[in-house]
């Protein structure tokens, strides 16, 4: 499977002398493994890959003497393979399990940069908190993988056609015909509910059945509590599955404001602010926070008091929250759709890199996402449906003055007055 990731990687690769070590980050089963390993297959004479918390033996041998040097000939005679400076790859897999293997990666950057390493890590975003991990800052670069966005879903689906046509209406703003319209519309039907991770796509197509897919998802989620339960103590991860496991709730209200009553009643910041950020390190959840002044540059203006929690696979919040595929796959109006296309957005605006912000004016009006392109503001309203009616993105509007604003719904491309309609299966040309 292709991913954008893909040309990241190949960019380090080619950095020369400047290159450093590289850790690609990102919650679990993303596909960073395959991404690492497909990468080292396609670029380099060979890979050396080892898993740091299933190869015990490997992992050990990092509590002693951490030498660079050291290391590559211990992982030539335990792989059985020759470590050539320009042309082998070395895979660290699991590297948060390994906090030695962590911070030898400074070592390899300061001693030995001729050499490829990189490192995939699921938790690090946890682990580096913990007190007894030291990480190489400024000694690696480091890239945060996410699901599949929906172009990647696509070229997964052999749709590389209807992809270029997507863009080239988005870049005009003129209208896909209407049958590719309906074929795009039904296709991101589909991506709602089997979402962006490598492991439910592939039991999706490997049969094009929707019905293994919550199995899989089932499996992914179980997986996320393990880790909450390996890597908190034992009241922090009850804390933070109950977090967690509140997020459909959150955004089924009008309100989709994160509520720490509604986690538990008399619930506050005190008691569950860190279990939010621990979801949020761990890239299981996408944080998108108020602001109530859109003006360069927005995050100075983002209210930390006050945000809104996404999960980071729209797929995952289908399956959490209990609505039917059945609704999904009709386009029949339903009040959660509203919930669910929000994360979606959320993803795709999140697999660009974009920090994600909301606007609220008091009780006047409020803005789904904001973002800033240079020093150019973008207001973005979505909608589920083709009912576009809304005052207020008008009052954004007319507050901010924007080059100009997005509205994303079901609606075919078009533009007027500054106002960009684009149909959600677009939101990653945004």
């Amino acid at each position: 499977m292709k991913r954008k990731i893909e040309a990241q990687l190949l960019a380090w690769k080619n950095k020369g002398a400047d290159r450093m070590p590289l850790i690609v980050n990102g919650a679990r089963q993303v596909g960073k493994t395959y991404t690492l390993r497909q990468f080292g297959e396609e670029n380099f004479k060979n890979v050396v890959y080892v898993n740091l918390e299933t190869n015990l033996a490997v992992a050990s041998y990092f509590n002693d003497n951490i030498a660079p040097e050291k290391i590559l000939r211990y992982l030539e005679s335990s792989a059985g393979e020759k470590i050539i400076p320009g042309e082998t790859l070395v895979i660290f897999d699991e590297i948060q399990s390994c906090e030695r293997a962590l911070t030898s990666l400074k070592y390899f950057c300061e001693e030995t940069p001729e050499f490829y390493i990189a490192a995939a890590g699921s938790l690090l975003g946890v682990a580096i908190n913990r007190q007894h991990y030291s990480f190489p800052v400024g000694k690696v670069e480091t890239i945060t993988q996410y699901p599949f966005d929906f172009e990647e879903y696509l070229w997964a689906r052999d749709k590389d056609l209807l992809c270029t046509e997507i863009k080239s209406a988005f870049d005009h703003m003129t209208p896909l015909p209407e049958a590719l319209h309906q074929e795009a519309t039904e296709l991101y039907r589909e991506y709602l509910i089997i979402g962006g991770m490598p492991a439910c796509i592939n039991a999706f197509l490997k049969n094009g059945s929707f019905l293994d897919v919550p199995l899989v998802q089932n499996g992914i989620l179980d997986n996320y509590i393990a880790d909450m339960a390996k890597y908190s103590s034992n009241t922090d991860s009850v804390k933070i599955r109950a977090c967690y496991n509140s997020i459909p709730a959150q955004l089924a209200k009008d309100n989709k404001k994160f509520q720490y009553k509604v986690v538990q009643r008399g619930g506050s910041s005190a008691i569950f602010g860190a279990s939010i950020e621990w979801l949020s390190l761990a890239g299981v959840v996408l944080k998108c926070q108020r602001i109530s002044q859109a003006a360069e540059p927005i995050s100075v203006y983002a209210d930390l008091s006050a945000f809104k929690l996404y999960m980071g696979d729209v797929g995952l919040l289908v399956m959490k929250s209990g609505i039917s595929q059945q609704t999904i796959l009709s386009g029949e109006g339903n009040t959660f759709m509203g919930a669910v296309t929000e994360n979606y957005v959320a993803q795709q605006l999140a697999a660009k890199g974009c920090d994600l912000y909301y606007w609220e004016s008091g009780s006047i009006a409020k803005l789904d996402f904001v973002l800033q392109r240079g020093n150019q503001i973008i207001g973005i309203e979505v909608k589920k449906g083709e009912h576009v009616k809304s005052r207020s993105l008008s009052v954004f509007v007319n507050a901010y003055k924007p080059a100009y604003s997005v509205r994303l719904s079901l609606k075919n491309f078009g533009e007027k007055d500054g106002l960009k309609s684009v149909p959600l299966y677009a939101a990653f040309c945004i």
